[in-house]
């Protein structure tokens, strides 16, 4: 299995988008790209720790590619905004591409030149590439948040 991480805004929907793409094994959210070691969810949203809202993704490449990821990543959010994701603001909702090898950082730089030179979007992009770091698995309240949502409002209407 190989890894890939990416920062897109709030990690709920983005863990959701992810699972959905055959191929892919396993997705973890939690925090990356900051200074403070093993955070919680409120120091994060403080913005004082320097990290994003990540997803870890596990995939098998013999069945999705890492070129594939990363046109899930771009359609999952706005790239061309700073620290921000609609209503969601913050250094944490940034856009980021966090790389494991020089192949990953090569495929992502010429996808997001790509992107930025076909016009598909109206403002430049603002995503970062910068090596993986440490990943700090967030809070189990968090993994599957959306799936654990809908499932107890499901629950709740079929009574």
């Amino acid at each position: 299995m190989a890894k890939a991480m990416f920062a897109a805004g709030c990690f709920w929907s983005v863990e959701e988008t992810f699972r959905n793409v055959t191929g892919v094994s396993d997705v973890a959210v939690g925090y990356s790209g900051g200074v403070v070691a093993d955070p919680t969810y409120e120091q994060v949203c403080s913005g004082t720790t320097g990290h994003a809202e990540v997803v870890l993704i596990e995939f098998d490449q013999r069945k999705v590619d890492y070129d594939e990821l990363l046109e899930v990543f771009w359609d999952a959010h706005d790239p061309t905004q700073v620290n921000r994701q609609g209503a969601d603001i913050g250094s944490q909702y940034r856009s980021a591409i966090f790389t494991f090898d020089s192949d990953q950082e090569a495929v992502a730089r010429e996808s997001k030149h790509g992107h930025d030179a076909s016009g598909r979007f109206a403002r430049p992009i603002a995503t970062e590439i910068t090596p993986a770091g440490p990943f700090w698995r967030a809070e189990e309240r968090h993994q599957r948040y959306l799936a654990k949502r809908s499932g107890a409002l499901a629950e709740k209407v079929a009574h």
